[in-house]
Parts: C-alpha cells; structure tokens; sequence
C-alpha cells in the first residue's frame, strides 16, 4: 500500500475522538501594490532593494476556495499544516460547521436568505443559487489572483453546486483555475453518485483543469476501514495535492517551476489524476515515483495522457540524480510527444526520504465521470482562443433533487 495513505489512516485512526479546531485562522497577509522602484527610469541597473521591490511584485497570488464540509476540512488541513505562500477562502452553507470547524484566512457564509445558515440539506441546487445568492463576496475573495484552486467533495448539496459557480468566478478573472474534487464512496448512494457527475460536468465547463481523486479507489486497499476514518484520509489527500501543487511554485527549490510552468501544463489540462508516493528505501528516488504510479488515486492510461508535472521533495541529502532519476521513469512510461515540467526542492524534515507527486492531464478513467466530448470541445475551444462553453444544444446532466 502507498506509504502516505498508511500515514493518512494512521492519523485518521488517532483523530477519531478529537474535537475538531475552532476559530479562525491567521488573518489574510495581503499583498502590496508597490510600484518598483526606479521604474520608468528607462534604466535596467537596479539596487538590491529595487530589485526585491520588482520580484515581491511578481510573486504569483494563489488562493485556495474551498466549497462545502469537504472544502472546508481541506483548507482546515492547509491552516494546520501551514501552507506557504497562499491565501485559504471557505464558503458553505452551514453556519455551525464554517464558524467551529473550519479555520482559513476568510470565510463566506453563502445563502444565508436562501437556507438560513443551516446547510444545502445534500441538494445541489441550493448550494448552487447559495452561491449565486454571494457572488460579490465570492468575486471579492479571488480578487487579483493568479491561480485559484476550487476544492470540493461532489456529491452533496453546497460543494457540488457552489464549487462551479466558485470556478467560473475564477475564470472570469482571468485566473488559472484548477478544481480538485473527490467523487464520492458507491456506499454513498446513487443520488449522490448522480449528483456528482452531474457537478464534474459542470466543472469541467469553466475550470482550465479539473484533478479528480475517486475515493472508493482508497477501500480497494483498505476494505475494512471505518467509513468515517475514510472520510478524513480524503480530506487529507485533497489537501496533499493542493498543497503539493501551491508549493511547488511558491517554494524556491533546487529545481525550481515558475507560475507560467504550471499554467503551460494546466492551461488546457481538461481532466488530470494525481499520484502520490514515498520511499526512505536504499532505491528512494524509484520506489517514490514507482509508489506514485501504484497510487489508487492514479487509475489512467499513461500513454494517452499529452502532459505531466511533477514534483519530488527530499531531505538534504537527496541529489539532483535521485530527483532527474524520477522524470526519467515517467519519460519512459508516457507519450513522447508528451510535456513533462518538473521541480524538486528539500524539506529539512525528510531525512532519508523522499515524496513525489504526479499530475497526470489529458487522461481517461474509468473512474472519471461526466462527458467525454464536452470536456474535449471545451479544451479545443480554449485553444483555439474561443469561448469555453460546451454546445448549448447537448443535453447537460441535471442534478438530482
């Protein structure tokens, strides 16, 4: 089994009879509008002060929105951990769970006049006009981001319906915007199921790339294990990857990946799977992206995937072969036409050991729900520089009241 889900139960299994955190959480640093100094001089020479004042200016402003208890728990998770270099937004429709369980930079109470602060009762299209109901507020929050991540559990009422309105703010505003969303337990039920393609439909109309995590994928290798603690390790690997995805443009690292690296890759990813590994074996650097391949989250065809990015995280000791060692196992499994971008920085807490994260695009799953076709026009459309919306005249998914 994949060592980080191991951990992910372990933890699970420890935080079974904990309260979960109150309150907020550090309130949002904001950035600053300064203009660099000595330009408009003409002049390239600069001092190391103007300098620092230009690159603060260009450091890439993500945000993390998280929709519904799934979302929330998810930027919760990043507060706990500490993510760096990214502001954390949660909106839901439960008053009671935004207020005592969830900790994120800025929270929006969505819907209060449509549900009254007591929650989308599983239907999305409630959590969808709760959306609506706050669009400023939620326009507000993205604000001048560059990059916004929309997470969210499809399946119940206000992820899956505010999640796309979250998005096509997003789009609007000419931020990259990348969903990572969990597609909900078969012991879950057929309404929830149904709802949940119904929302990846919609996602995958307005979101640059849509990064989807299948959860009965996780029981093939723990079958036995409390649906409950089953929840909190999806919690967890929603958080990983986002967390995996931000850092590793906001962190500098021995080789690093800028803002336009990511969006080259996401730009017109359409639908991706992400794969998560660890080792601290004598072969770390194979067994970690080996690992990362096994993932049960990673249930693709690598052949036909057009774009990869990857990202390997290591102790001190961890060289530039051992990190160059994990592309060249993908070089040799996916497409040679296809793009890989990839970054490896150190995190003094690995010692022995390494992590590796693959995001895989443009892929096929038998775990992936929701038109093929739609999200193929939708990808042409962004190319060519054309609107991407789906044929109004296909009949779209409808959710289930």
């Amino acid at each position: 089994m994949d060592s980080l889900i191991e951990d992910a139960i372990d933890e699970a299994e420890g935080e079974r009879e904990e309260e979960s955190p109150r309150g907020n959480g550090a309130e949002p640093s904001g950035s600053k509008n300064t203009e660099p100094a000595g330009s408009g001089t003409g002049s390239g020479t600069m001092t190391d002060e103007e300098l620092a004042s230009v690159v603060e200016d260009l450091e890439t402003k993500i945000t993390v929105f998280g929709c519904g208890g799934a979302g929330g728990n998810t930027v919760t998770r990043m507060a706990r951990e500490g993510i760096h270099g990214a502001t954390t937004v949660a909106a839901n429709t439960d008053a009671q769970h935004l207020a005592q369980q969830v900790q994120a930079d800025s929270k929006i109470l969505i819907g209060r006049q449509r549900t009254g602060g007591r929650g989308a009762g599983s239907v999305p299209q409630i959590g969808e006009e709760a959306a609506q109901e706050n669009i400023d507020d939620i326009q507000h929050a993205i604000g001048d981001s560059d990059m916004v991540f929309v997470t969210a559990g499809l399946g119940g009422g206000t992820g899956t319906g505010a999640a796309p309105v979250v998005a096509q703010a997003a789009q609007e505003a000419d931020a990259l915007t990348i969903a990572v969303v969990t597609i909900p337990f078969t012991a879950e039920g057929e309404r929830r199921r149904a709802n949940a393609d119904a929302g990846l439909e919609r996602l995958r109309s307005v979101a640059d790339t849509v990064i989807v995590i299948p959860n009965d994928r996780l029981l093939d290798y723990a079958p036995n294990l409390p649906l409950q603690d089953a929840f909190k390790i999806c919690d967890r690997i929603l958080m990983r990857s986002v967390k995996g995805m931000t850092e590793l443009i906001t962190k500098p690292g021995l080789v690093n990946v800028d803002f336009a690296d990511v969006k080259t890759i996401m730009e017109n990813g359409g639908v991706a799977m992400i794969g998560l590994g660890e080792s601290d074996s004598e072969n770390r650097a194979q067994d970690s992206i080996r690992s990362a391949l096994r993932s049960p989250l990673l249930d693709v065809e690598f052949s036909g995937a057009d774009s990869a990015l990857i990202n390997v995280v290591g102790g001190p000791d961890m060289s530039i072969e051992e990190a160059e060692g994990v592309v060249e196992e993908i070089y040799e499994r996916i497409d040679t036409d296809a793009r890989i971008i990839w970054g490896a920085s150190v995190n003094p807490e690995l010692q022995d050991t390494m992590e590796t994260m693959v995001v895989v695009t443009g892929v096929d799953s038998p775990q992936i729900y929701g038109k093929t076709d739609d999200a193929e026009e939708v990808s042409t459309a962004r190319a060519a520089g054309g609107d991407a919306v789906p044929d109004e005249e296909e009949d779209e998914i409808d959710f289930i009241e």
